[in-house]
Protein backbone atom coordinates (compact mmCIF):
# COMPACT_ATOMS: atom_id res chain seq x y z
CA UNK A 1 0.00 0.00 0.00
CA UNK A 2 0.81 3.74 -0.63
CA UNK A 3 2.35 6.09 2.33
CA UNK A 4 0.05 7.16 5.18
CA UNK A 5 -2.25 10.37 4.58
CA UNK A 6 -1.66 12.85 7.67
CA UNK A 7 -3.67 15.89 7.69
CA UNK A 8 -3.47 18.45 10.35
CA UNK A 9 -6.90 20.36 11.28
CA UNK A 10 -7.88 23.50 13.31
CA UNK A 11 -9.30 27.01 13.60
CA UNK A 12 -7.36 29.72 12.38
CA UNK A 13 -3.66 30.71 14.46
CA UNK A 14 -3.43 27.75 16.25
CA UNK A 15 0.40 26.77 15.09
CA UNK A 16 -0.97 24.40 12.50
CA UNK A 17 1.77 25.18 9.65
CA UNK A 18 4.29 25.46 12.62
CA UNK A 19 3.78 21.97 13.58
CA UNK A 20 3.60 21.19 9.93
CA UNK A 21 7.50 22.55 9.62
CA UNK A 22 8.29 20.79 12.84
CA UNK A 23 7.37 17.67 11.81
CA UNK A 24 8.82 17.62 7.96
CA UNK A 25 11.90 19.39 9.13
CA UNK A 26 11.74 22.35 7.17
CA UNK A 27 10.20 25.47 6.54
CA UNK A 28 7.62 24.77 3.98
CA UNK A 29 4.64 26.07 4.94
CA UNK A 30 4.39 29.98 5.46
CA UNK A 31 3.95 30.82 9.12
CA UNK A 32 2.98 34.48 10.24
CA UNK A 33 0.39 35.80 12.73
CA UNK A 34 -1.99 36.93 10.29
CA UNK A 35 -4.89 33.83 10.75
CA UNK A 36 -6.24 32.64 7.38
CA UNK A 37 -2.30 32.60 5.65
CA UNK A 38 -2.53 28.77 4.79
CA UNK A 39 -5.08 28.98 2.30
CA UNK A 40 -4.47 25.47 0.20
CA UNK A 41 -3.63 22.20 1.12
CA UNK A 42 0.33 21.73 1.27
CA UNK A 43 1.75 17.96 1.26
CA UNK A 44 5.23 17.02 1.86
CA UNK A 45 6.68 13.65 3.42
CA UNK A 46 8.28 13.02 7.03
CA UNK A 47 10.21 9.90 8.60
CA UNK A 48 9.54 8.86 12.09
CA UNK A 49 10.79 5.09 13.23
CA UNK A 50 11.59 4.35 9.86
CA UNK A 51 7.85 5.13 8.58
CA UNK A 52 7.59 7.69 5.83
CA UNK A 53 4.05 9.08 5.54
CA UNK A 54 2.67 12.32 3.95
CA UNK A 55 1.76 14.69 6.41
CA UNK A 56 -0.68 17.61 4.70
CA UNK A 57 -1.20 20.92 6.07
CA UNK A 58 -4.65 22.71 5.88
CA UNK A 59 -6.15 26.27 5.56
CA UNK A 60 -7.95 26.96 9.25
CA UNK A 61 -11.32 25.83 9.45
CA UNK A 62 -13.40 29.36 9.95
CA UNK A 63 -17.66 28.69 10.37
CA UNK A 64 -18.32 31.93 10.33
CA UNK A 65 -17.34 32.29 6.98
CA UNK A 66 -19.98 32.42 3.91
CA UNK A 67 -20.39 29.11 1.80
CA UNK A 68 -18.80 31.35 -1.14
CA UNK A 69 -16.56 33.80 0.45
CA UNK A 70 -12.42 32.80 0.68
CA UNK A 71 -12.78 31.21 3.76
CA UNK A 72 -15.93 28.97 2.59
CA UNK A 73 -13.70 27.95 0.09
CA UNK A 74 -11.06 26.93 2.02
CA UNK A 75 -13.70 24.64 4.31
CA UNK A 76 -13.94 22.76 1.26
CA UNK A 77 -10.62 22.19 0.64
CA UNK A 78 -10.41 20.76 4.06
CA UNK A 79 -12.67 18.69 3.55
CA UNK A 80 -11.02 17.16 0.60
CA UNK A 81 -7.79 16.54 2.20
CA UNK A 82 -10.22 15.19 5.33
CA UNK A 83 -11.56 12.64 2.98
CA UNK A 84 -8.14 11.51 1.58
CA UNK A 85 -6.26 11.24 5.04
CA UNK A 86 -5.89 7.89 6.79
CA UNK A 87 -5.47 10.55 10.49
CA UNK A 88 -6.21 13.07 11.51
CA UNK A 89 -4.54 15.27 13.94
CA UNK A 90 -6.92 18.03 15.18
CA UNK A 91 -5.07 21.37 16.57
CA UNK A 92 -6.13 23.34 19.27
CA UNK A 93 -4.35 26.18 21.61
CA UNK A 94 -4.17 25.95 25.01
CA UNK A 95 -3.52 29.61 25.41
CA UNK A 96 -6.72 30.58 23.84
CA UNK A 97 -8.65 27.52 25.44
CA UNK A 98 -11.51 26.02 24.68
CA UNK A 99 -13.31 27.87 21.48
CA UNK A 100 -17.16 27.62 19.74
CA UNK A 101 -15.00 27.08 16.61
CA UNK A 102 -12.98 24.21 18.42
CA UNK A 103 -16.21 22.27 19.36
CA UNK A 104 -17.83 22.77 15.92
CA UNK A 105 -14.88 21.03 14.32
CA UNK A 106 -14.92 18.59 17.12
CA UNK A 107 -18.53 17.77 15.49
CA UNK A 108 -17.06 17.36 12.47
CA UNK A 109 -14.42 15.31 13.24
CA UNK A 110 -16.41 12.85 15.32
CA UNK A 111 -18.74 12.25 12.09
CA UNK A 112 -15.82 10.44 9.99
CA UNK A 113 -14.84 7.11 10.54
CA UNK A 114 -10.74 7.86 10.36
CA UNK A 115 -8.64 8.15 13.27
CA UNK A 116 -8.39 11.39 15.13
CA UNK A 117 -5.45 12.94 17.64
CA UNK A 118 -6.49 15.44 19.80
CA UNK A 119 -3.33 17.77 20.27
CA UNK A 120 -2.80 20.97 22.37
CA UNK A 121 -0.43 23.38 20.88
CA UNK A 122 1.02 26.68 22.83
CA UNK A 123 1.54 24.44 26.03
CA UNK A 124 4.62 26.00 28.47
CA UNK A 125 4.02 24.14 31.70
CA UNK A 126 3.96 20.17 31.31
CA UNK A 127 4.28 19.02 35.07
CA UNK A 128 1.39 19.51 37.05
CA UNK A 129 -0.62 21.86 34.16
CA UNK A 130 -4.41 21.38 34.07
CA UNK A 131 -4.73 24.34 31.22
CA UNK A 132 -5.48 21.43 28.68
CA UNK A 133 -8.11 19.37 30.18
CA UNK A 134 -10.90 21.75 29.39
CA UNK A 135 -10.35 19.70 26.06
CA UNK A 136 -11.27 16.50 27.17
CA UNK A 137 -15.08 17.21 26.71
CA UNK A 138 -14.53 17.57 22.94
CA UNK A 139 -14.77 13.55 23.21
CA UNK A 140 -12.05 12.89 20.84
CA UNK A 141 -9.95 11.44 23.49
CA UNK A 142 -6.94 12.29 25.40
CA UNK A 143 -5.66 15.44 24.34
CA UNK A 144 -1.43 15.50 24.01
CA UNK A 145 0.03 18.86 24.95
CA UNK A 146 3.01 20.30 22.64
CA UNK A 147 4.59 23.15 21.81
CA UNK A 148 5.34 22.99 18.32
CA UNK A 149 7.81 26.65 18.23
CA UNK A 150 9.76 25.01 20.71
CA UNK A 151 9.45 21.45 19.93
CA UNK A 152 8.12 20.17 23.05
CA UNK A 153 6.88 16.69 23.10
CA UNK A 154 6.85 16.20 19.31
CA UNK A 155 8.68 13.01 19.64
CA UNK A 156 6.07 11.83 21.60
CA UNK A 157 3.49 13.13 19.57
CA UNK A 158 5.39 11.37 15.89
CA UNK A 159 5.28 8.25 18.52
CA UNK A 160 1.68 8.19 18.72
CA UNK A 161 0.93 9.18 15.05
CA UNK A 162 3.46 6.43 13.60
CA UNK A 163 1.44 3.89 16.25
CA UNK A 164 -1.78 4.34 14.64
CA UNK A 165 -0.66 3.33 11.19
CA UNK A 166 -1.54 -0.03 10.01
CA UNK A 167 1.18 -2.61 9.63
CA UNK A 168 1.63 -2.96 6.46
CA UNK A 169 4.50 -4.02 3.35
CA UNK A 170 7.26 -1.75 2.65
CA UNK A 171 6.36 1.57 1.51
CA UNK A 172 6.22 1.06 -2.28
CA UNK A 173 8.72 2.12 -4.54
CA UNK A 174 8.75 5.86 -5.51
CA UNK A 175 6.81 6.49 -8.79
CA UNK A 176 8.30 6.88 -12.14
CA UNK A 177 6.98 10.48 -11.96
CA UNK A 178 7.24 13.79 -14.22
CA UNK A 179 7.19 16.56 -11.94
CA UNK A 180 5.62 19.41 -13.62
CA UNK A 181 5.83 23.06 -11.79
CA UNK A 182 3.37 25.45 -13.44
CA UNK A 183 4.78 29.08 -12.91
CA UNK A 184 3.66 32.58 -14.05
CA UNK A 185 2.76 35.86 -12.92
CA UNK A 186 -0.33 36.72 -10.56
CA UNK A 187 -3.58 36.04 -12.05
CA UNK A 188 -2.88 34.60 -15.46
CA UNK A 189 -4.78 31.41 -14.69
CA UNK A 190 -2.12 28.88 -13.25
CA UNK A 191 -4.60 27.55 -10.47
CA UNK A 192 -7.73 27.23 -13.37
CA UNK A 193 -5.56 25.53 -15.54
CA UNK A 194 -4.45 23.06 -12.61
CA UNK A 195 -7.80 22.23 -11.72
CA UNK A 196 -8.87 21.46 -15.46
CA UNK A 197 -5.69 19.34 -15.64
CA UNK A 198 -6.60 17.36 -12.94
CA UNK A 199 -10.44 17.50 -13.13
CA UNK A 200 -11.56 18.37 -10.01
CA UNK A 201 -10.62 21.62 -7.69
CA UNK A 202 -7.69 20.99 -5.71
CA UNK A 203 -6.45 24.50 -5.94
CA UNK A 204 -8.98 27.21 -5.03
CA UNK A 205 -9.42 29.39 -7.42
CA UNK A 206 -10.26 33.62 -7.09
CA UNK A 207 -10.08 36.21 -9.23
CA UNK A 208 -7.19 37.87 -6.42
CA UNK A 209 -4.07 37.88 -7.43
CA UNK A 210 -1.69 36.16 -5.20
CA UNK A 211 -4.56 33.29 -4.35
CA UNK A 212 -2.32 30.72 -4.36
CA UNK A 213 0.55 31.39 -1.54
CA UNK A 214 1.85 27.88 -1.44
CA UNK A 215 3.42 25.43 -3.60
CA UNK A 216 0.87 22.74 -3.39
CA UNK A 217 1.47 19.26 -5.39
CA UNK A 218 -1.13 16.88 -7.08
CA UNK A 219 -0.60 13.50 -7.54
CA UNK A 220 -2.34 12.14 -10.73
CA UNK A 221 -1.91 9.39 -13.17
CA UNK A 222 -2.84 8.91 -16.76
CA UNK A 223 -2.61 6.17 -19.01
CA UNK A 224 -0.03 4.33 -16.69
CA UNK A 225 1.80 7.27 -16.34
CA UNK A 226 2.40 9.20 -13.26
CA UNK A 227 2.64 12.62 -12.75
CA UNK A 228 3.09 15.22 -9.95
CA UNK A 229 1.85 18.68 -10.30
CA UNK A 230 3.42 21.66 -8.31
CA UNK A 231 0.93 25.01 -8.88
CA UNK A 232 3.28 27.76 -7.32
CA UNK A 233 2.28 31.13 -6.20
CA UNK A 234 1.97 34.24 -8.64
CA UNK A 235 5.62 35.76 -8.48
CA UNK A 236 5.96 39.66 -8.57
CA UNK A 237 8.64 41.51 -9.19
CA UNK A 238 10.69 42.01 -5.48
CA UNK A 239 10.01 45.69 -5.75
CA UNK A 240 6.21 44.97 -5.82
CA UNK A 241 6.37 42.28 -2.64
CA UNK A 242 4.56 44.05 0.43
CA UNK A 243 3.72 41.12 2.70
CA UNK A 244 6.56 38.92 4.05
CA UNK A 245 4.35 36.20 2.99
CA UNK A 246 4.63 37.11 -1.03
CA UNK A 247 7.92 37.31 -0.57
CA UNK A 248 8.58 33.61 1.14
CA UNK A 249 5.94 32.76 -1.94
CA UNK A 250 8.25 33.92 -4.31
CA UNK A 251 11.32 31.77 -2.95
CA UNK A 252 8.84 28.72 -2.57
CA UNK A 253 8.36 28.83 -6.24
CA UNK A 254 11.72 28.86 -7.80
CA UNK A 255 12.37 26.27 -5.33
CA UNK A 256 9.57 24.51 -7.01
CA UNK A 257 10.81 24.89 -10.91
CA UNK A 258 14.00 23.94 -9.36
CA UNK A 259 12.58 20.31 -8.15
CA UNK A 260 10.96 20.05 -10.91
CA UNK A 261 11.83 18.07 -14.00
CA UNK A 262 10.07 20.04 -16.47
CA UNK A 263 7.72 23.99 -16.50
CA UNK A 264 4.37 25.05 -18.06
CA UNK A 265 5.25 28.88 -17.94
CA UNK A 266 1.86 30.37 -18.15
CA UNK A 267 1.30 33.63 -20.28
CA UNK A 268 -2.25 35.71 -20.36
CA UNK A 269 -3.05 36.02 -23.83
CA UNK A 270 -4.40 39.26 -23.77
CA UNK A 271 -1.58 40.87 -22.12
CA UNK A 272 0.89 39.17 -23.55
CA UNK A 273 4.78 38.77 -22.55
CA UNK A 274 5.91 40.77 -19.93
CA UNK A 275 9.28 42.09 -18.54
CA UNK A 276 8.69 39.91 -15.38
CA UNK A 277 7.77 36.64 -17.93
CA UNK A 278 10.97 37.45 -19.18
CA UNK A 279 12.65 37.25 -15.82
CA UNK A 280 10.79 34.07 -14.92
CA UNK A 281 11.30 32.29 -18.03
CA UNK A 282 15.12 33.21 -17.87
CA UNK A 283 15.03 31.57 -14.33
CA UNK A 284 13.57 28.24 -15.93
CA UNK A 285 16.23 28.31 -18.39
CA UNK A 286 18.97 28.92 -16.49
CA UNK A 287 17.73 25.68 -14.47
CA UNK A 288 17.67 23.35 -17.65
CA UNK A 289 14.55 22.67 -16.52
CA UNK A 290 12.42 21.22 -19.67
CA UNK A 291 9.44 24.02 -20.84
CA UNK A 292 6.16 24.45 -22.63
CA UNK A 293 5.05 28.11 -22.85
CA UNK A 294 1.43 27.40 -22.06
CA UNK A 295 -0.74 30.93 -23.27
CA UNK A 296 -4.08 31.46 -21.60
CA UNK A 297 -6.96 33.07 -22.10
CA UNK A 298 -7.17 32.30 -25.46
CA UNK A 299 -10.76 32.76 -25.76
CA UNK A 300 -10.09 36.30 -25.19
CA UNK A 301 -8.56 37.39 -28.11
CA UNK A 302 -9.80 38.34 -30.94
CA UNK A 303 -8.88 36.68 -34.04
CA UNK A 304 -8.13 36.16 -37.51
CA UNK A 305 -6.16 33.06 -39.73
CA UNK A 306 -2.96 34.92 -38.82
CA UNK A 307 -3.47 35.77 -35.35
CA UNK A 308 -1.70 32.51 -34.28
CA UNK A 309 1.50 33.11 -35.95
CA UNK A 310 2.07 36.46 -35.37
CA UNK A 311 1.67 35.97 -31.12
CA UNK A 312 4.22 32.78 -31.67
CA UNK A 313 6.46 35.18 -33.63
CA UNK A 314 6.10 37.65 -30.99
CA UNK A 315 6.87 35.39 -28.07
CA UNK A 316 9.41 33.97 -30.01
CA UNK A 317 11.09 37.82 -30.02
CA UNK A 318 10.55 38.50 -26.59
CA UNK A 319 12.32 34.86 -25.16
CA UNK A 320 14.44 34.42 -28.02
CA UNK A 321 16.90 32.66 -25.64
CA UNK A 322 14.01 29.96 -25.19
CA UNK A 323 13.22 29.10 -28.96
CA UNK A 324 13.38 25.77 -28.11
CA UNK A 325 10.34 25.75 -26.09
CA UNK A 326 6.89 24.27 -27.75
CA UNK A 327 4.06 26.88 -27.45
CA UNK A 328 0.28 26.07 -26.86
CA UNK A 329 -2.44 28.32 -27.24
CA UNK A 330 -5.25 27.20 -24.23
CA UNK A 331 -7.99 28.73 -22.55
CA UNK A 332 -8.87 27.21 -19.07
CA UNK A 333 -12.09 28.80 -19.03
CA UNK A 334 -13.47 26.54 -22.23
CA UNK A 335 -10.99 24.16 -21.71
CA UNK A 336 -9.71 24.76 -25.17
CA UNK A 337 -6.53 22.58 -26.39
CA UNK A 338 -5.83 22.18 -22.05
CA UNK A 339 -6.24 18.38 -22.98
CA UNK A 340 -3.05 18.30 -25.29
CA UNK A 341 -1.05 19.55 -22.60
CA UNK A 342 -0.18 16.40 -21.20
CA UNK A 343 0.04 15.23 -24.31
CA UNK A 344 3.29 17.67 -24.99
CA UNK A 345 4.43 17.20 -20.99
CA UNK A 346 5.22 13.39 -22.47
CA UNK A 347 7.20 14.60 -25.76
CA UNK A 348 8.86 17.23 -24.06
CA UNK A 349 9.85 14.24 -20.93
CA UNK A 350 10.96 11.97 -23.84
CA UNK A 351 12.86 15.06 -25.62
CA UNK A 352 14.71 15.49 -22.64
CA UNK A 353 15.80 12.24 -21.95
CA UNK A 354 17.16 11.37 -25.38
CA UNK A 355 20.85 10.10 -26.03
CA UNK A 356 22.73 10.20 -28.50
CA UNK A 357 25.67 7.95 -29.36
CA UNK A 358 28.87 8.79 -29.77
CA UNK A 359 29.63 8.13 -33.60
CA UNK A 360 26.42 9.69 -35.04
CA UNK A 361 26.77 12.65 -32.90
CA UNK A 362 30.54 13.11 -34.04
CA UNK A 363 29.22 12.73 -37.72
CA UNK A 364 27.13 15.15 -37.10
CA UNK A 365 29.49 17.76 -35.94
CA UNK A 366 31.89 16.90 -38.70
CA UNK A 367 29.44 17.67 -41.44
CA UNK A 368 28.20 20.97 -39.43
CA UNK A 369 31.85 22.22 -39.45
CA UNK A 370 32.20 21.23 -43.01
CA UNK A 371 29.52 23.26 -44.38
CA UNK A 372 30.05 26.32 -42.27
CA UNK A 373 34.04 26.47 -41.17
CA UNK A 374 34.79 28.20 -37.58
CA UNK A 375 36.15 31.69 -38.89
CA UNK A 376 39.95 32.02 -37.68
CA UNK A 377 40.85 34.58 -35.33
CA UNK A 378 44.45 36.71 -35.05
CA UNK A 379 45.45 33.79 -37.92
CA UNK A 380 44.32 30.99 -35.47
CA UNK A 381 41.65 28.37 -36.81
CA UNK A 382 39.71 26.63 -34.23
CA UNK A 383 39.35 22.61 -34.88
CA UNK A 384 36.49 21.11 -33.13
CA UNK A 385 38.34 17.12 -32.46
CA UNK A 386 35.49 15.62 -30.84
CA UNK A 387 32.76 15.30 -28.73
CA UNK A 388 30.38 12.69 -26.56
CA UNK A 389 27.02 13.11 -24.35
CA UNK A 390 27.27 13.10 -20.96
CA UNK A 391 24.23 13.37 -19.51
CA UNK A 392 20.56 14.00 -19.93
CA UNK A 393 17.54 16.37 -18.20
CA UNK A 394 18.97 18.57 -19.54
CA UNK A 395 20.85 16.76 -22.42
CA UNK A 396 24.65 17.49 -21.77
CA UNK A 397 27.14 17.52 -24.14
CA UNK A 398 31.07 18.07 -23.97
CA UNK A 399 33.06 19.42 -26.78
CA UNK A 400 36.81 18.89 -27.13
CA UNK A 401 38.41 21.42 -28.72
CA UNK A 402 42.25 22.58 -29.35
CA UNK A 403 41.95 26.20 -28.21
CA UNK A 404 38.38 27.23 -26.12
CA UNK A 405 39.49 30.85 -26.35
CA UNK A 406 39.02 30.53 -30.23
CA UNK A 407 35.05 29.21 -29.86
CA UNK A 408 33.00 32.47 -30.43
CA UNK A 409 29.30 31.91 -28.58
CA UNK A 410 27.57 32.91 -31.96
CA UNK A 411 29.54 29.55 -33.88
CA UNK A 412 28.85 27.81 -30.30
CA UNK A 413 25.50 28.75 -31.10
CA UNK A 414 25.11 27.41 -34.93
CA UNK A 415 26.59 24.04 -33.51
CA UNK A 416 23.78 23.68 -31.13
CA UNK A 417 21.06 24.68 -34.00
CA UNK A 418 22.41 21.68 -35.87
CA UNK A 419 22.26 19.32 -32.90
CA UNK A 420 18.33 20.18 -32.49
CA UNK A 421 18.11 19.75 -36.57
CA UNK A 422 19.38 16.42 -35.95
CA UNK A 423 17.94 15.68 -32.74
CA UNK A 424 14.92 17.68 -32.06
CA UNK A 425 15.69 18.35 -28.53
CA UNK A 426 12.11 20.09 -28.37
CA UNK A 427 11.68 21.49 -24.95
CA UNK A 428 14.77 21.35 -23.32
CA UNK A 429 17.60 23.43 -23.36
CA UNK A 430 21.27 22.23 -24.14
CA UNK A 431 24.20 22.45 -21.93
CA UNK A 432 27.38 22.16 -24.32
CA UNK A 433 31.17 21.96 -21.99
CA UNK A 434 33.67 23.02 -23.69
CA UNK A 435 37.40 21.33 -22.84
CA UNK A 436 40.93 21.82 -24.30
CA UNK A 437 42.56 18.69 -26.24
CA UNK A 438 45.60 19.03 -28.33
CA UNK A 439 44.64 18.01 -32.40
Amino acid sequence: MGKPIVAILGRPNVGKSTLFNRLTGGRVAIVEDTPGVTRDRLYRDAEWGGRIFTLVDTGGLDFTDREESLGGRVRQQVQIALEEADLLLFIVDARTGLTAQDELIANLLRKTQKPVLLIVNKVEQFKNNLEFYEFYQLGLGEPLPISAAHGLNTGDLLDLLVSQFKDSAEDEEELDLIKIAVVGRPNVGKSSLVNVILGEERVIVSDLPGTTRDAIDSLFQKEGQHYLLIDTAGMRRKGNIEENTERYSVIRALRAVDRSDLVLIVLDAVEGVTEQDQRIAGYVHEAGKGVIIVINKWDLVAKDEQTIERFREKIRTQLAFMTYAPMIFVSALTKQRVIKIIELVDFVADQQCHRVSTSVLNEVLSEAVQLTPPPSYKGKKLKVLYSTQAGVKPPHFILFVNDPNLLHFSYLRYLENKLRENFGFEGTPIRITIKKREA
